[in-house]
């Protein structure tokens, strides 16, 4: 375990790390430059305070409790269009808090799993709220929401019924190996791994629910490296992390191209802000930090399968204190909250893969081995560490495996 002051923006050389157009302007270069130019402020803006009080960046540990606790009891009217995520919100709400080390009580934790309840439909599944009807994507969230819970009661486990949702899954599943994210659905990456993430967890995964899928998301890799959300769709980060994620759930992990994947990733990973962005000649943007960040966790563990690749015993494949000085002194809010860049607003969604993606740049662990660096004051900035395929922390998962794994897989063929 150690922390870092060693930043980047301190070193006189740092400025060579900016974009260059090579006198050949366009719309997209132009707003790269921008993004720089903000970013930038935001480094010397910290490099005068660090100069002075070395432990800099701080995590605003209790600005982000306060702005996601106020998320749990009430939302205002501007979250109306979110009425089809409320169960996203009180995942992204419950991640980030567990994250920054928040004990919800037991009696928030059963309400929260009440409500939860309410959203899962007679047929199986979860929807986006009470009567709404089921699809993949809030179901995935609701599943790691009530995982989170079940830190606290039991009873949120047995909020989620079990063979419902096994036959919701067979019924997403099509022919050719993907899933509807909903009956009458588009067929995307983001439905193999919703399904699979959900059916791992509760330890309803049947081999027939996911026949031909694993050579389905295969066909999903393009020729930059990444996934895109079906074949012959565009490399995308959030995608990539879906079907590498996927795969490995499904044990299929050696089909894709790994080295492909891995050489697309790490250059998404920006020179000067140290975030990542989403696709090729894109911006930075704090979500990625997780989407892109948290796939390094994944590649290193199909890497290390391989005899020839001599791997980092204390270092993911990316540069790990870029990322988190990136989130600490760009992507926190004055009064609480993570966002996408300089300049845009605070939300839920951000705030957890911020923090999601802080999480996996501080912590290194492959098998037995631990270490981790923390950017700025470790007893202050350091989060629990995050499991990178569910996404939620290694203590939730944990205990969300065992006390499912200790229930018989529901038998729904002949249902």
């Amino acid at each position: 375990m150690a922390e870092t002051n060693n930043l980047r923006f301190m070193r006189d050389n740092f400025e060579k790390e900016r974009y260059s157009n090579d006198n050949n302007a366009t719309l997209s270069s132009e707003e790269q430059c921008q993004v720089e130019e903000d970013v930038a402020k935001c480094f010397k803006r910290f490099k005068n305070i660090a100069e002075s009080y070395p432990e800099q960046p701080v995590l605003q540990k209790d600005m982000h409790v306060k702005f996601l606790m106020k998320g749990l009891e009430s939302l205002s009217e501007s979250y109306e269009c979110l009425d089809a995520s409320r169960p996203w919100l009180c995942y992204w709400i419950l991640h980030s808090l567990d994250l920054l080390g928040v004990v919800i009580s037991d009696d928030k934790a059963l309400k929260i799993a009440n409500f939860l309840g309410k959203c899962q439909s007679p047929t199986g599944g979860f929807g986006g709220g009470p009567l709404q009807e089921p699809h993949l994507a809030p179901t995935y969230a609701a599943v790691n929401a009530l995982s989170i819970l079940g830190k606290y009661t039991e009873e949120a486990y047995d909020v989620i019924a079990r063979e419902k949702l096994q036959q919701y899954l067979k019924r997403m599943h099509t022919p050719d190996g993907g899933f509807k994210m909903h009956l009458g659905g588009e067929v995307d990456i983001r439905g193999a791994y919703c399904a699979a993430s959900a059916a791992r967890l509760t330890n309803v995964m049947t081999e027939s629910m996911f026949d031909k899928t694993p050579e389905w998301i295969v066909s999903c890799q393009t020729y930059e490296g990444g996934f895109g959300g079906c074949p012959g769709m565009e490399a995308h980060g959030g995608y990539s992390f879906c079907g590498l994620g996927a795969l490995i759930l499904l044990g299929h992990e050696k089909l894709c191209d790994i080295k492909s994947l891995l050489r697309w990733t790490v250059n998404r990973q920006m020179g000067f802000e140290g975030g990542f962005q989403g696709r090729t000649n894109k911006l930075v943007d704090g979500c990625y930090s997780f989407w892109q960040g948290g796939a390094f966790p994944l590649i290193h563990m199909v890497l290390s399968m391989d005899r020839d690749v001599s791997l980092s015993a204390e270092k993911w494949l990316f540069q790990q204190e870029a990322l988190q000085e990136y989130v600490l002194t760009c992507c926190q809010h004055p009064a609480g909250g993570l966002l996408d860049k300089p300049g845009k607003p605070r939300d839920y969604y951000h705030s957890c893969y911020c923090l999601s993606g802080l999480s996996v740049a501080q912590h290194f662990a492959a098998g037995p081995i631990g270490h981790s660096v923390v950017v700025g004051n470790q007893t202050n900035n350091e989060l629990k560490p995050v499991h990178p395929v569910f996404n939620i922390s290694t203590e939730a998962a944990v205990k969300a495996t065992q006390h499912f794994n200790k229930l018989p897989v529901p038998n729904t063929d002949s249902v």
